[in-house]
């Protein structure tokens, strides 16, 4: 009993009556894992049946029955009247089903490198974990609105085309890809381009779009301006590459084109960041003589527009204004843009419209992030693109996100009139409520998380002339919004006693 096998094995083997595999495999499995991870070498002699039963105190038989189940798996060899041996099979990395127990208290895997590397504050974490019911977000879509039945048919349809697996087959091309083509039809008609293949890359989505551009762009310590409320994500992706970021004053005409004038000389800016459809966070719309000031101010002063339009296809009224991009004649503006946001996230994808030589850089970027790509979703919004699903979605959903966005004005008119002040967007899955009176915003979410509503810190804008919330709806019933506007109100009462 006093083998060095034998101390070992009292140490690491552990087992589970009440689990529903078999006691003789559990232990069997543990001795597996500990051969392969060398506590057990090969040519050790296990203990004899009735010591190893001692040992770990149970029967002999199943004992004999380990031993049995080692054997067959080529782990050990039983020599009659010698003893039982350990062997090493051939395939060594064979996957061990069974969780370890005892072992994963002696060996466990370490916390820390052995190697220094460098941390990027830019790239923290901005999730937050709660277990609220419900939750405000920066203004996401339904996912509920996605029609499941169908695109379960669809994906089926399109996973049997025997021309899919030649795609596969046959990643690179001389022509461009049907999707792309398609693509840039759809974008053409609805948003009035007049691009081709060579000026369109697709991507995963708007993020790795603006990463890949950004990495193309923009050096260490080049200039990027950004709105003074601006996306937290695309800072950061900014700072990442080594970005110093300067604000420009945003009022109710968005971006303060006049700023960049009187603040800034010709080639020390090296692009500008704005989302002029709808300015994050504040929703408001950059007015068409600001835009053609700034395409102007563009080309003389030599730095790039980054024109984010993340939400472009939710225009509720009216119509929707045509990106810079249509207008920019001198190859100033690299466009980005999300297609699908009516569908299923997997279904997504995000594109960049700009200049040829631009996109050709950006392709061979994009070979080194994401090579394989998704062939079946190219190849489902191909089909849904020429069938006129993608349009028809769209518009059955704007349909829904117009009634939400006028009830929760309705539900904050009843519960917020004197407290919050609003200007309904024309369109977008977003209000942008601000606060007549200054209160602690961190103490409101606070207060709203233990009334089951999650408000997370990136929708919380404060400072000294600012207490707004950027509140998304779209991912909120009627029914869901009359409750949380209604959790929202206590929070407030909670906060506010406090300062009155």
């Amino acid at each position: 009993m006093n083998s060095p096998v034998g101390v070992l094995l009292k140490q690491l083997v552990d087992f589970d009556k009440s689990n529903i595999q078999p006691v003789y495999i559990q232990i069997a499995q543990q001795i597996i894992n500990a051969i392969q991870r060398g506590y057990i070498s090969k040519g050790s002699v296990l203990p004899g049946t009735r010591v190893l039963s001692q040992i770990l105190k149970i029967h002999r038989n199943t004992v004999v029955a380990v031993y049995d189940e080692l054997a067959s798996q080529g782990w050990v060899e039983i020599i009659p009247n010698k003893g039982t041996f350990v062997l090493v099979p051939e395939q060594t990395t064979a996957t061990i089903k069974a969780g370890t127990q005892k072992l994963d208290a002696v060996y466990q895997y370490s916390k820390i490198t052995g190697f220094p590397f460098q941390p990027s504050f830019n790239l923290a974490s901005t999730s937050q974990i709660t277990e609220a019911k419900y939750s405000i977000n920066d203004g996401s879509p339904d996912l509920r609105l996605h029609p499941v039945y169908q695109f379960s048919r669809w994906y089926s349809a399109v996973m049997k085309r025997k021309t899919l697996i030649n795609k596969w087959n046959q990643p690179n091309q001389s022509s461009y890809s049907l999707f792309e083509i398609q693509l840039c039809n759809y974008l053409n008609a609805t948003r009035g381009f007049h691009i081709k293949p060579e000026n369109l890359i697709s991507t995963r989505s708007t993020e790795m779009s603006l990463y890949i551009v950004s990495r193309l762009l923009i050096k260490q310590n080049d200039v990027v301006l950004v709105g003074s409320l601006s996306n937290y994500a695309s800072n950061m992706i900014f700072q990442q590459a080594g970005a110093t970021i300067k604000t420009i004053p945003i009022d109710a005409d968005g971006i303060d084109v006049n700023y960049l004038k009187t603040h800034f000389v010709k080639r020390s800016i090296r692009c500008v960041y704005v989302c002029a459809h709808r300015q994050y966070p504040t929703t408001t719309t950059l007015r068409a003589e600001r835009r053609l000031q700034l395409l102007e101010l563009a080309k003389a002063y030599q730095f790039a527009i980054i024109e984010d339009d993340y939400d472009y296809d939710f225009q509720f009224e009216g119509s929707a204004i045509l990106p810079m991009a249509t207008a920019d004649a001198s190859g100033v503006v690299i466009y980005l843009g999300k297609f699908g946001q009516s569908l299923f996230p997997s279904f997504q994808t995000g594109f960049v419209v700009a200049p040829e030589n631009l996109i050709s850089e950006a392709k061979n970027y994009l070979q080194l992030l994401d090579k394989q790509g998704d062939v079946i979703q190219e190849q489902m919004l191909t089909e849904l693109i020429s069938e006129g699903e993608i349009y028809r979605l769209m518009k059955k959903n704007i349909i829904t996100y117009k009634q939400r966005r006028d009830y929760l004005c309705k539900c904050l008119e009843s519960n917020f009139k004197d407290i919050l002040s609003w200007k309904t967007p024309s369109g977008g899955l977003a209000l942008w409520l601000q606060f007549q009176s200054e209160i602690s915003l961190v103490k409101l979410a606070e207060a709203a998380e233990k009334e089951g509503l999650f408000i997370p810190n990136t929708s919380l804008y404060q400072d000294k002339k600012i207490c707004a919330i950027r509140f998304g709806f779209g991912h909120l019933n009627e029914e869901e919004i009359e409750r949380v506007i209604k959790k929202l109100k206590k929070a407030y009462q909670v906060v506010s006693s406090v300062y009155n």
